[in-house]
This record gives C-alpha cells, sequence and structure tokens, in this order.
C-alpha cells in the first residue's frame, strides 16, 4: 500500500494525502509537479525512472475499512541525500533516454 508521502523530496513541499501535485515513480519516490517539471525533468533523480501522479486515497469510506482514515498517509517526511544541481545534472544525462528503457 502507499505510503502518501507528505512532502516534495527536492524542495519538502507540503503535499497532502489528497494532492492533485504530488507525482511518484515506482518506488514511491514522491516529488511535486513543479519540481518534476521544471527540475527533474521527468527523472526520478534516485532511481531514473518516470513519474506518474500519485493516487488519491478515498477520503470517504465507501467500503468497510476502506479509505484514509483507515490507512492514513504518512507523518514521516523524505527529503532527498542529492543536492537540488545534482539532480538537475542527473536528469540532464538521462532525460532524453524513453523512461521504459532506462
Amino acid at each position: 500500500m502507499l505510503a502518501l508521502r507528505p512532502n516534495c523530496e527536492c524542495c519538502d513541499r507540503d503535499l497532502p494525502a489528497n494532492s492533485p501535485e504530488a507525482m511518484i515513480c515506482s518506488y514511491e519516490c514522491t516529488f511535486c509537479r513543479s519540481c518534476v517539471e521544471k527540475v527533474l525533468s521527468d527523472v526520478c533523480p534516485n532511481c531514473g525512472g518516470g513519474f506518474c501522479p500519485r493516487p488519491i486515497r478515498p477520503q470517504i469510506a465507501r467500503r468497510a475499512g476502506v479509505g484514509i482514515d483507515f490507512q492514513p498517509a504518512t507523518t514521516k517526511r523524505v527529503c532527498s541525500k542529492y543536492s537540488r544541481e545534482e539532480m538537475r545534472a542527473f536528469a540532464a544525462a538521462v532525460k532524453d533516454i524513453a523512461p521504459q528503457v532506462r
């Protein structure tokens, strides 16, 4: 189950569980849409994969035991070990390679 991390790993912007601005890679690295587009060029600085919008967990339990109240988002903030400059340089090196062959 997705942890729904609370922040962008690049700029530390808050990304609430219901934020349409949250983007994730296949390892669930979490970044805001702005950083994905302007800094990372759709390249995860941790794995080299691409991003997709993070799903939003249902706010209302329409099925018994399923929803944000039963599986809450994590509160543990994650920040990248790479600097913004390192992220940008890594992205520049692989951005022209399609995500499915990176």
